[in-house]
């Protein structure tokens, strides 16, 4: 058993304080604080220093802010409270501070006020041209992936077009119901011709009928319990006003105010008809409000957001908790990767990849050249006939599979004789046509246009005059030439090692799994400072030779 005046020798009796000389304690010479330091005495802060104003008092130099958050990011901190609680206890944010005890509100108003993400890409920008002079860099190709992160959003506050869809049509009906009701009223007695109104017309929205055909659909394939058909059909809410509303509303006050109809909110007492039909009105009115806003939040882009981040779109993750395959208020965040290094950072709530590719590369022309960019490497996600022809016409090389790029490989798909580039192609007086496996000729019938996402797609249509004893037509798809060369090869093999390594890393090891703020702007500006930090910290092991340019896989030596 112990005894009261027990102690631990190791300290001094009543010792509150560990005595120690503040200058005895050093960071070890090979420290990512010192190559971040190195790294910032060449950057122009002048971006940065432009958003502060000379007046009033002097806080916490910005300069020493974004050393701090850079630094917090390289360790793999994004949380506020942890940076202030490092910035009291760990030496080498006390080094970056001067010893400074900085404050929490200090740090969400640089990051969310002073902070912009055109200051940081700027910032990113100045940090990749030293890369390139140095030879890590050359910026003229780019390895580009996506992946989906989880917003700051609550998982069930979702609102869906289908959903809106269905209730709208249910209203729109309350509401010409009304008018039929607000047209017998005025007619019935005679309030019509005395006030000099008019009959209430049900506004025409397009897009209506399809949504209707697809709930009588839906109805009858629950009746038959199969799966319900998707009713995303984009409405032109423009044409529902709920002006027009307003003004029956207005009619009735004026016919009440000249017939001395008083409306009552007592209980125990009967309303008038009038006053009915309003509140009637009133409340179609509000919810047509309703519905119109969460249109117009939603755009014609994209099937549901979220209550709490109103810029999050609900997309199927990976990380399925439930194992039901829910769907969860995310983000797609693209990276363009050279050489481990992230060039670009961009975040969208698209659920595809396939509008992400092309302002990527636009960001990347329009900061280094329009003529800098040679390659472009990715997935079968970004293949779109839009991508393609922009790389064409940019002069672009692309390394950019096809959806079914493994599928064409096999001897089934290289043996049906439906496809068209399984036929023999033929130019006869300038005009292409060509040959089936039963020897006929398919020549140009029409041109097709699809437009999508704001992106006319044209489709060349071929087919046989005399399909007779004959099963199989062929239609024109874009021409798609494999890139089979070993460059080619190699490109795909770099992508899957650096951008899916990153994500990897990211998710698995770093545990970025969730963003901590919401709206767009705020989450881009979170991924950014994490790829500075993590662009850094690969500029350091590359300066200790512990990482080296990937140049392909190495031929192992036999034994």
């Amino acid at each position: 058993m112990l005894k009261q005046d027990y102690y631990n020798g190791f300290f001094e009796f009543g010792q509150q304080k560990i005595n120690f000389s503040f200058f005895e304690l050093h960071l070890p010479d090979d420290d990512p604080v010192y190559t971040l330091k190195k790294v910032m005495e060449d950057l122009d802060f002048s971006g940065l220093l432009a958003c502060y104003s000379d007046r009033g008092r002097t806080g916490y130099h910005p300069i020493m802010m974004y050393a701090v958050v850079t630094y917090a990011n390289m360790r793999g901190v994004r949380a506020v409270d942890r940076i202030v609680e490092l910035c009291e206890r760990d030496l080498a944010f006390i080094w970056l501070t001067k010893g400074q005890k900085l404050r929490r509100d200090a740090f969400y108003d640089f990051k969310g006020k002073k902070l912009t993400g055109e200051v940081l890409d700027e910032l990113n920008y100045q940090f990749l041209h030293r890369l390139k002079k140095e030879g890590l860099l050359t910026l003229n190709e780019l390895f580009i992936d996506g992946t989906k992160i989880e917003a700051n959003a609550n998982r069930y506050t979702f609102v869906w077009r289908g959903t809106l869809n269905y209730h709208l049509v249910g209203l729109l009906d309350t509401i010409d119901a009304l008018y039929s009701k607000y047209n017998t009223f005025l007619h019935e007695n005679g309030y019509a011709p005395k006030y000099d109104l008019g009959d209430a017309r049900m506004f025409v929205i397009q897009g209506m009928e399809k949504v209707r055909k697809v709930i009588r659909e839906n109805w009858n394939r629950k009746l038959t319990k199969h799966k319900k058909l998707p009713n995303h059909t984009i409405i032109e809410i423009d044409n529902c006003s709920p002006l027009e509303i307003r003004k029956r509303q207005k009619n009735l006050m004026q016919i009440a105010a000249g017939e001395g109809i008083l409306f009552t909110d007592c209980k125990g007492k009967k309303k008038p008809e009038i006053q009915k039909l309003y509140e009637e009105l009133e409340e179609c009115g509000n919810r047509l409000i309703g519905y119109k806003d969460c249109f117009e939040i939603m755009g014609k882009e994209r099937n549901s957001y979220s209550k709490t981040d109103l810029e999050a779109t609900f997309m199927r993750m990976k990380e399925d908790h439930m194992l039901n395959g829910q769907l969860k208020p995310a983000y797609n965040v693209q990276i363009a990767v050279e050489n481990y290094f992230i060039i670009h950072g961009y975040v969208s709530n698209d659920r595809t990849d396939y509008n992400t590719l092309i302002p990527v590369l636009e960001k990347h022309r329009k900061t280094f050249g329009e003529n800098c960019l040679k390659e472009v490497t990715a997935d079968s996600g970004y293949c779109s006939e839009k991508n393609l022809l922009y790389l064409k016409e940019n002069r672009i090389t692309s390394y950019i599979k096809l959806q079914d790029h493994e599928k064409r490989k096999t001897r089934a798909y290289k043996e049906d004789i439906g496809k068209y580039y399984n036929m023999r192609y033929e130019v006869f007086e300038d005009e292409p046509y060509y040959i089936c496996h039963d020897g006929r000729a398919l020549r140009h019938i029409r041109t097709e246009t699809k437009e999508q996402n704001g992106y006319t797609q044209t489709l060349e249509v071929y087919g046989c005059a005399d399909c007779s004893g004959c099963e199989h037509k062929a239609r024109c798809l874009y021409k798609y030439n494999a890139q089979t060369n070993p460059e080619g090869i190699l490109n795909r093999q770099i992508r899957s090692i650096q951008t899916e390594g990153h994500f990897g890393d990211i998710k698995e090891n770093e545990k970025f799994r969730r963003f901590h703020y919401r709206s767009a702007e705020k989450v881009y500006k979170e991924f950014m400072l994490y790829a500075i930090g993590r662009n850094i910290n690969k500029y350091h092991r590359f300066l200790y030779e512990e990482l080296q340019k990937y140049e392909g896989k190495k031929e192992e030596k036999t034994a």
